[in-house]
């Protein structure tokens, strides 16, 4: 077993299981921890360190989770043969994946995650009469690989949808459908071809991040101003692409005004090899004033390039997200990529089509917006209680909302001190590319979709325990 030794450092911004996970995954990349060998216990690590052992748990299970180690039963943990990895592009920083907690299976009494939705309305009944509708005893074409851009019905209804709801004008042959966002950018990079630069902002959605870096793409990390991503630091980089979010931006929430909107489309019609890829996060779920229609509909240029997804609308584990590109790049897909079979099982797309043709899908929405409505108050009016909260913003959509501390505490301390609790929490600093100029306000990213007011009530206890000491 090798002996590690570990400089912990107390005041970086860095979570300490975040410090354990890198130094074990560098030695691991680096050929220093060799493949076999076993590590050390968490009981005897958290000993060695003076830390608690959730702490090397965490760092434990993500590195287990990415496949750097395995787990043996009644064993422990030895390191994994990581010698054929796919290697990041050199002079690309390497984004800091330990941040990525979202992928471990780790089991929390009360989950805060912005990722998490209410699963109890979820209409069941509906869903599984739908499954044996569409999915016949005698039906074999089902057992067929179908259309690779998905299935034809399914891609009218998803058309429909887009421009009654979403102002977004493209017809069926646009659309792409894919198990995931990650999936579609994924082949989007083929798509656009190697060696591009993307524009981000600099706090974002760090799963299209991490592909882009996958890709061996140079990611920009863009400041944020009132309005979005900066448009002079735009101009100076010059990239390919430029990947917002402007109906919800996550995890700030902020909504991107016309005015920079129009500069975005500006910027891109002065280039002929420019796109701008809107992620439509979360554009469902808004409380107050009216829904914010599409980048794509004030596009005249066909620069945008739409993604949206299922997994906050219906499920998660639907895995079914769509991708409405440009008639030029719709060629360019036919010509490199049109071979690739679609990623979605038929019948889970036949479900959907089916489910979204027969109204059942609006009627969801609208009981899915009252609830989480309803939920979004319980919360406001319960964290307008606790001393600890100094300022709440990014609550006019989506199912989380960010909250300024107004204590002495390190943000990555209270999400430390809450998960050793057994409560899931999230700073905001984990959803940063790289460290602002500006230090920011220590900031919890706090979901609330799947949680009753008890629960809320309980979590809140928590960190109000945690927060007086």
């Amino acid at each position: 077993m090798k002996e590690l030794w570990i400089d912990l450092q107390p005041d970086s911004p860095r979570a300490l299981y975040e410090q354990i996970y890198e130094y074990i995954r560098k030695d691991i990349a680096d050929g220093k921890i060799s493949p076999g060998e076993k590590l050390p216990s968490t009981r005897f690590m958290a000993k060695n360190l003076q830390i608690s052992r959730s702490t090397v748990e965490l760092a434990y299970e993500q590195l287990t989770a990415e496949g750097y180690i395995e787990p043996k039963p009644c064993a422990g943990y030895f390191v994994c043969d990581i010698s054929m990895l796919y290697q990041l592009s050199r002079g690309q920083e390497k984004p800091e994946e330990g941040r990525l907690m979202e992928r471990q299976k780790k089991q929390y009494e009360i989950s805060f995650s912005p990722y998490e939705i209410d699963r109890k309305h979820f209409p069941y009944g509906i869903w599984y009469r739908m499954h044996k509708s569409v999915v016949p005893e005698d039906n074999p074409d089902l057992l067929l690989s179908g259309n690779p851009k998905g299935e034809l019905n399914l891609r009218m209804a998803i058309s429909r949808y887009l421009y009654q709801a979403r102002g977004v004008v493209c017809d069926e042959k646009q659309i792409l459908i894919g198990a995931g966002n990650e999936y579609l950018l994924l082949l989007l990079a083929q798509i656009m071809g190697r060696d591009k630069k993307v524009a981000m902002e600099n706090y974002t959605y760090l799963q299209a991040y991490y592909t882009f870096c996958n890709m061996g793409y140079r990611v920009l990390a863009e400041e944020i101003d009132e309005d979005g991503i900066c448009m002079e630091a735009i101009r100076k980089e010059n990239p390919d692409m430029v990947y917002v979010m402007p109906s919800h931006q996550f995890p700030l929430g902020n909504v991107m005004p016309l005015r920079r909107r129009l500069e975005l489309l500006q910027w891109a019609s002065e280039g002929e090899e420019r796109y701008i890829i809107e992620d439509d996060h979360d554009s469902e779920f808004r409380y107050k004033g009216k829904p914010i229609p599409a980048l794509w509909g004030n596009d005249t240029g066909e620069h945008v390039i739409y993604i949206g997804t299922f997994s906050k609308s219906i499920a998660p584990s639907l895995r079914i997200s769509f991708m409405v590109l440009p008639h030029s790049l719709m060629e360019r897909y036919h010509s490199s990529c049109g071979f690739y079979a679609c990623t979605v099982p038929r019948n889970s797309q036949e479900v959907l089509c089916h489910f979204m043709e027969e109204g059942h899908f609006e009627r969801h929405l609208n009981r899915m917006r009252n609830n989480y409505k309803n939920k979004h108050d319980t919360f406001m009016r319960l964290l307008k209680q606790e001393d600890w909260v100094c300022r709440i913003y990014g609550d006019n959509a989506g199912l989380h909302v960010l909250v300024e501390l107004d204590v002495k505490w390190k943000e990555e301390e209270v999400v430390e001190q809450a998960r050793e609790q057994h409560i899931e929490i999230h700073g905001l600093g984990e959803y940063v590319i790289q460290r602002p100029k500006e230090k920011k306000v220590p900031t919890l990213v706090l979901g609330y979709g799947n949680l009753t007011e008890d629960e809320m009530e309980q979590g809140l206890a928590v960190l109000r325990e945690i927060l007086d000491k």
